[in-house]
């Protein structure tokens, strides 16, 4: 149950030159053992084509294929060392029969770790540097607005989903790279995504998913029961993707200790357990069932000293407000107070953030291995906070009610799990 893998040292100190970080800092390996591996090795499981670069071979062996069905569920915000503590605590419970019947392997997070970056990359197979979605908020200098990337609205809009259509968005030619379901359909593949109703048919699946059948669902028995109902009728070769995202609202609103994240992982785990089982029987091992997240998530409790709205100087360094992540601000700095910047930062938050040059972050590989896409440099503005511990900014003109977060380079947000299970 321990929280160590073979595999796990090479995440650990994987280091690209160039990079000044703290060594407990995570950093993806783009060239094989991040999220955005993921989706090619998945194709080559299906007897398709890559679509980027897959996973090295000490995990695409342990994967198996090809497979004539392959699920992939996206739990999001479960972390890796979450994981195992949870193993530890529960010993006898559903997730203990299911990680030992299966295979379990570490693999991290992109940059930044949080679900509109990632997800992008498992549709496409590259990273933020390519794709070009580089936060859950960010400044689309060619919309003149920042945009929360999740909603498709301007960021400090309420109420407001998908409204940045009105400024010319087109969520379904807004990414300059090929998706998933469009590069499996010319190969033969039957593609379909279940997700929560509420973002089933939103903008960013419409980004996403191109070629795909849509399958909304409710809770968590609608999801079983129409997963079941589903594979009955897949034709092979099939992939089948599917979301669910309560753990990360949880993890947000109570933490991600609270027993309320506890509990409904151990009700996922027992519905999961419950499938396989049904599963095995007619499957005869032509199907791979994968389970991994987006990110993890890392306790944040209340600190009125992260509220970036009591410090107006600190602000007026600022040409715009911070973008990206409370745990990854993206800093466009106003020319001249770079210095005055730096000095508030360091006299306010001593040893609690590492401020580094957005150009030396994408030259060193942090947001992928080529910078491709042509705008990041304003995306990515001038400056990048790196949060020590749980430190985090606030700027929102709204209450801060999260407790917990993710965004940022920690163990915890950056190592996720990819279980495997051969049925």
């Amino acid at each position: 149950m321990t929280a160590q893998h073979p595999l796990l040292a090479h995440l650990l100190n994987h280091r690209p030159a160039g990079l000044s970080l703290p060594a407990e800092m995570i950093v993806p390996d783009y060239g094989g053992a991040s999220l955005a591996n993921l989706p090619a090795s998945i194709c080559r499981c299906l007897g398709a084509d890559p679509l980027g670069q897959p996973l090295h071979p000490a995990w695409e062996q342990a994967l198996g294929g090809p497979y004539a069905q392959v699920l992939l569920f996206v739990l999001d915000g479960l972390g890796w060392d979450w994981l195992h503590r949870y193993w530890d605590d529960n010993p006898t419970g559903p997730w203990d029969d299911l990680l030992r019947g299966g295979t379990l392997l570490p693999l991290t997070s992109v940059v930044p770790s949080t679900t509109s970056t990632a997800l992008t990359s498992l549709w496409t197979g590259v990273p933020a540097a390519v794709h070009g979605l580089t936060g859950y908020e960010m400044w689309l200098k060619e919309y003149g607005t920042i945009a929360n990337m999740i909603n498709h609205a301007p960021a400090n809009a309420r109420g407001d989903v998908g409204g940045l259509r009105r400024s010319g968005f087109v969520p379904e030619t807004f990414l300059p790279v090929p998706t998933l379901g469009t590069h499996l359909a010319a190969h033969g593949v039957t593609v379909s995504a279940s997700l929560p109703i509420q973002i089933a048919n939103s903008s960013l699946s419409a980004m996403h998913q191109p070629n795909v059948r849509s399958q909304p669902v409710r809770t968590l028995s609608d999801l079983w029961v129409s997963l079941n109902a589903h594979l009955q009728t897949a034709p092979a070769p099939s992939y089948t993707y599917l979301y669910w995202s309560t753990l990360d609202e949880l993890s947000h609103i109570y933490g991600p200790e609270d027993e309320r994240v506890t509990l409904e992982f151990e009700l996922f785990g027992l519905q999961l357990r419950r499938f396989l089982n049904e599963l095995h029987r007619p499957s005869q091992g032509e199907t791979l069932v994968l389970l991994s997240a987006d990110h993890g998530q890392i306790a944040t409790p209340k600190d009125e000293q992260y509220d970036l709205r009591r410090l107006p100087e600190l602000l007026n360094c600022l040409t715009l407000q911070p973008t990206c992540e409370n745990r990854l601000p993206v800093l466009h700095l106003r020319p001249g107070r770079e210095d005055t910047f730096r000095h508030i930062v360091e006299h306010e938050w001593p040893g609690q953030f590492t401020l580094l040059p957005s150009a030396q972050a994408l030259q060193s590989g942090l947001f992928g291995p080529e910078a491709a896409h042509p705008a990041l440099d304003s995306r990515l503005g001038d400056c990048i906070a790196v949060p020590h511990g749980a430190a985090y900014w606030w700027w929102a003109n709204r209450e801060n009610h999260l407790l917990g977060r993710h965004g940022g380079l920690s163990r915890a947000e950056m190592l996720v799990p990819l279980a495997a299970w051969v049925v």
